[in-house]
């Protein structure tokens, strides 16, 4: 890649909160980014060149992106990788990670496939078409059991916990289409590695902790609270995983480590992820400059941390849709090493995320009680 002004364009699909933070890594590279999102003025556009307004999956809209740009990568699961690859083709510009990569992991069932064939350690798995489908993959697996949709959940949703016989026919009922069901896994704690596939080299950020209510990630601690040994396993596990992948950019490995201290694999996202915020301030180079470095082809930034660093979401706290005014964030623009992330989104509902305040400090201890309670000082009541 060639800098010059204005720079080289990356192209992406998404224009959420990942398209924002993107934009911000962008300039000091001497990149423009151009994102197409359907939502007119979506939170990235005021830290972008442009918007394109259009639905993630269509062709007039990635051909547009795709002949604009010099480079095209996606911040979100919903593009096709049909028509990217299509249009990639046809206009000459090279789309990281590959649609190949997108196709494998929109299907959960396909995604957990092609991991267990290729020996990464999986929980247990079956597909389930029916209620009797169900049924019969609990009798061998046991209850409880997590009923989760092939396609579009995130975030908790699409994912059912089934606890006993009583509950099959409703949780088939709500997933309403393909489905999967994984055994329930007795873990210690969740664990994400921010994994790097560049040009030439591959590279894994440090082993996050991940916590989580109603499936949603509260907190993210860096480094894990987990055993050197732990940790180094999870690494092993997320460079088996970057294997399987093709193309270049960052990618979220979520894990469990089981009680027994194995790991396993969750789910992967193909894009920079919300586990891996913290990097921002707490290592040399962000997940978003690595996974802009990684699309364009330039050599991949040092994944070192810092110092101990703990992200904390910022999630709506209201009972109706409503518009999004924060309130509290003077405590924590006044509290040293704390940094608060605001998203641009207009409006605010129940668990939203709206930002995120980043925390740092030179030792672990405490540093999550101390997020929490300035995230705690945050509301839009």
């Amino acid at each position: 890649m060639t800098l010059t002004s204005p720079g080289p364009t990356v192209g992406v699909v998404g224009g959420g909160q990942l398209g924002r933070m993107l934009g911000e890594a962008a300039a000091p590279l001497g990149l423009e980014l151009l994102v197409t999102d359907p939502t007119p003025d979506c939170p990235a556009a005021p830290v972008v060149r442009d918007q394109i307004v259009g639905d993630f999956d269509e062709e007039a809209t990635l051909r547009e992106l795709a002949e604009r740009a010099d480079y095209l990568t996606f911040e979100i699961e919903l593009a096709d990788p049909d028509v990217l690859e299509r249009v990639a083709k046809e206009t000459g510009t090279p789309v990281h990670p590959a649609p190949e990569t997108l196709r494998t992991i929109q299907d959960k069932l396909v995604q957990k496939r092609r991991l267990s064939e290729a020996g990464v350690p999986v929980p247990e798995f079956r597909a389930v078409d029916t209620a009797e489908d169900l049924r019969e993959a609990c009798e061998e697996l046991g209850y409880p059991v997590m009923l989760k949709a092939r396609t579009g959940g995130y975030d908790g949703r699409g994912n059912i916990r089934v606890e006993g016989p009583e509950a099959v026919e409703a949780a088939v009922d709500d997933i309403a289409g393909p489905a999967m069901v994984e055994e329930m896994v007795d873990f210690e704690r969740e664990l994400a590695v921010m994994g790097c596939r560049g040009a030439d080299e591959r590279d894994t950020f440090p082993v996050t902790e991940t916590i989580h209510r109603e499936e949603i990630l509260r907190e993210s601690v860096a480094p894990a609270r987990a055993s050197r040994a732990v940790r180094e396993r999870a690494r092993e596990v997320a460079h088996d995983v970057l294997d399987v992948m093709d193309g270049r950019g960052v990618f979220g490995i979520e894990l469990f480590e089981t009680t027994d201290g194995e790991i396993l694999l969750n789910e992967i996202a193909p894009r920079p992820h919300n586990s891996g915020h913290w990097t921002i301030e707490g290592c040399h180079t962000s997940q978003f400059e690595q996974h802009l470095r990684a699309v364009t082809g330039q050599p991949l930034g040092s994944t070192d941390q810092r110092f101990p660093t703990v992200s904390t979401n910022i999630l709506g706290d209201v009972t109706e849709r409503q518009s999004a005014e924060l309130r509290g964030e003077d405590g924590v623009l006044e509290t040293p090493r704390a940094h608060l992330h605001w998203y641009g989104k207009r409006e605010v509902y129940a668990l939203r995320k709206m930002g995120h305040v980043t925390l740092t400090a030179d030792d672990r201890d405490g540093l999550l009680d101390d997020a929490r309670e300035l995230r705690d000082g945050l509301t839009f009541e």
